[in-house]
Formats: structure tokens, sequence, C-alpha cells
């Protein structure tokens, strides 16, 4: 279990907030907005009213005593660039901090973010792999170069196994688990079969998969 700052409780804020109390952390939420600050109060164990851009303000939560702190702030890149900059003066133990655009990552970085994230570049790469093609469930983004995907196995594979397959070998990708009805079956050996009433999970380099699966 962390203790963890949040500030900015738009909607990414907010649902932030709420798959981090889910995972059972200890979550302070902060925005200007008290209505904002009202919505969240259900899902986090405390919440304030405050300026996060006022010094005396931030350095009244403590932020020493946080394991982590996220700037969830996306309407107000100065108020994210300016917050940033005070955590990390304050002490922070590691910032992760919103970003829109390129640009606006590389003043985060450079003013005290430890790691940023695009959630809406994220979601976006997300959406057009996921609805592009039929047979793609869930993709999850390792790197620039590498990902996981949750596809439907390709006919010619039903009723082998992953051995008789050797698709390690054939395609450099790896099978890593298969779900059935919402199950997850995370045991492959070269013995499990692939039967066509299932998803299969992969791991692997972009191009790869892109070609085993002619995405």
């Amino acid at each position: 279990m962390k203790s963890v700052l949040l500030i900015g409780l738009g909607r990414f804020g907010k649902h932030t907030a709420m798959k981090l109390t889910e995972l059972h952390h200890q979550v302070m939420a902060v925005d200007v907005n008290e209505e904002r600050v009202n919505d969240v109060l259900p899902y986090v164990t405390n919440a304030q009213i405050g300026d996060s851009t006022n010094e005396e303000f931030l350095e009244s939560l403590g932020i020493r005593n946080f394991d982590l702190c996220i700037v969830a702030i996306g309407d107000n890149f100065q108020s994210s660039l300016e917050t940033t900059s005070l955590l990390k003066e304050l002490g922070a133990k590691m910032v992760v901090s919103r970003a829109a655009r390129d640009v606006h990552a590389k003043f985060l970085l450079r003013n005290g973010a430890d790691e940023v994230v695009y959630p809406e570049r994220q979601l976006a790469i997300w959406t057009a792999i996921r609805y592009s093609s039929d047979h793609i469930f869930d993709y999850i983004e390792l790197d620039e170069s590498n990902a996981i995907f949750e596809i439907s196995p390709p006919k010619s594979w039903i009723n082998k196994t992953v051995g008789t397959l050797d698709i390690r070998k054939k395609y450099n990708i790896n099978v890593m688990a298969v779900k059935h009805n919402g199950k997850m079956d995370l045991s492959i050996t070269p013995d499990t079969r692939i039967t066509g009433d299932e998803t299969i999970l992969v791991l692997g380099n972009n191009d790869d998969i892109q070609k085993c699966f002619h995405i």
C-alpha cells in the first residue's frame, strides 16, 4: 500500500483516484474546485480544496510523507508546471505528471517530473488499434516497439498445440496466456492446445505481431 497525493480532479484525476482506492492505496486528493473535491470524497482517504501553485499550501500537506505525487491537471499547463516544480522542491519522492503534448512533457521533465503520462494520446492509440481490426480485443503498449495483444487465434492454429506451432521460433512472439469465457489461463506449456474458443495474449515486437496476425 502506498500513500499517494493526487492533484487535479477532472475526469482523468477522478478515475485515477477511484482506481488507486480500489487497489487499496491511501489517497489524498487536491483541487482548487470545491465541486470536484466533493465529487471525489467517497473514493479517497482525504481531500482538500487548495491551490497547488501556492507553496505554503503544498508544504502544509507534508509532501515528503507521500510515496507518490500525481499531477493530473489537464486544463492549465502553467499550473501543472508550477505544481510539478514545487513538489520536487519540497522533497517529493516520485512525481508523475500529465502531459498533452511532447513540448509539455519536455518542460515537465526538466522541472521536476520523474515520469510523464499522456492519457489522451495513449487512449487514442489503444482505440485505433482495438477497433480497426475485428480480431483484436485488447492492446497494452510496453514501449515504442513492443506490446501485448489479446487476439483471436488464426484458423491455421486451431486444434494445434503451442509446441507444434513453435510460435516463438517461427514468429518471434510469445504466447503469454489464453482467455476463455473471461477466465485467464497463464499456465502455458508446449502441450497447451488452441481450440478456437478462446482469445490468446501474445507478447512481442509490434512488427512481428502485425506480420503474424495480418494486422
